[in-house]
């Protein structure tokens, strides 16, 4: 088994990046093959989340690889922000167009409530396969908490004891799959033959005579008038509760109204005084103004 960390992360120096991701499985490819003769055909591939997108785009590149396990993958980096239905130039990690190009077995495992990356990225790469094993579908698992199902080990377990069989038997596998996926209804579990479900029609006959008792049920509808009574009730007290706001934004606005007159009729008293007092001193004025005319007119005769 062959670990390693992407650079930028654990031990690992430089800057993480999908292109260095990359590189950094190939690396790792490379010195499998050379350090420890290891070849396409004993190495199986294993990556999860992010990680699906430098495996299978080394899986694309090998033809004679054993097989592909994914952890919680992902269609690409931008669908898991945006269900986008075409591939763009600027996506990273476009698992949706490499996972066709794999030509080994692939062992797709995902949870059902998956919060950072949707189980349906699971379910449309595993379609997407050319040799599909069965799925692992756990109900209720997360992103972060698989391996702690007892089915994810012997799923896995499963898988990998399949995929070390001859070519020739590992076929036959694939024929018995593919028969099982012609009768399955849907990729979230298996279903059995229509013939034993069509089979088992005849016992309905049984459940038709149940209509019967359904009159009691039906008695059940009478109390939905004390429902809508109360329905009544609270739309009444709404429409009361409202009618006394606007009552009191009414009082209040017409209290603002006659505070408002008020204020305009203080300011035409104050401007009428003024008026007043200014014709007054006028008036004032205007009389040693007389008596001073009168004076120069004296002093002139």
């Amino acid at each position: 088994m062959g670990l390693y960390d992407y650079s930028g992360y654990g031990q690992s120096s430089g800057k993480p990046s999908e292109h260095n991701t990359y590189a950094d499985i190939e690396v790792a490819y490379k010195y499998l093959e050379e350090n420890y003769g290891a070849k396409q055909e004993d190495i199986i591939l294993y990556g999860q989340s992010v990680g699906s997108g430098p495996t299978l785009d080394l899986a694309s590149r090998l033809p004679r690889l054993r097989a592909v396990v994914l952890h919680s993958p992902i269609l690409s980096g931008l669908r898991v922000m945006y269900p986008v239905k075409r591939t763009y130039w600027f996506d990273i990690y476009k698992n949706i167009d490499k996972i066709p190009l794999v030509k080994c077995p692939v062992l797709v495992i995902h949870g059902t409530a998956d919060e950072v990356v949707d189980c349906s990225h699971g379910k449309q790469l595993w379609e997407l396969c050319q040799q599909k094993y069965e799925p692992l579908w756990l109900k209720g698992g997360n992103h972060c908490n698989l391996e702690l199902y007892p089915e994810y080990l012997r799923h896995l377990r499963k898988f990998i004891s399949t995929v070390e069989k001859s070519p020739s038997q590992r076929l036959s596998f694939r024929r018995s799959t593919e028969r099982v996926e012609q009768s399955r209804g849907s990729i979230d579990c298996f279903e059995t033959p229509r013939k034993s479900t069509d089979q088992k029609d005849k016992p309905r006959k049984s459940t038709d005579h149940r209509d019967k008792p359904r009159k009691s049920t039906d008695l059940k509808d009478k109390p939905r008038k004390s429902t809508d009574r109360t329905d009544k009730l609270k739309f009444h007290e709404y429409k009361v509760n409202n009618t006394e706001k606007l009552e009191k934004l009414r009082v209040h606005f017409d209290q603002m109204e006659r505070s408002r007159r008020s204020i305009e009729y203080d300011k035409s008293r104050t401007i009428e005084f003024q008026d007043k007092s200014r014709r007054s001193v006028d008036v004032q004025f205007k009389r040693p103004r007389k008596s001073i005319d009168w004076l120069d007119r004296t002093r002139a005769n």
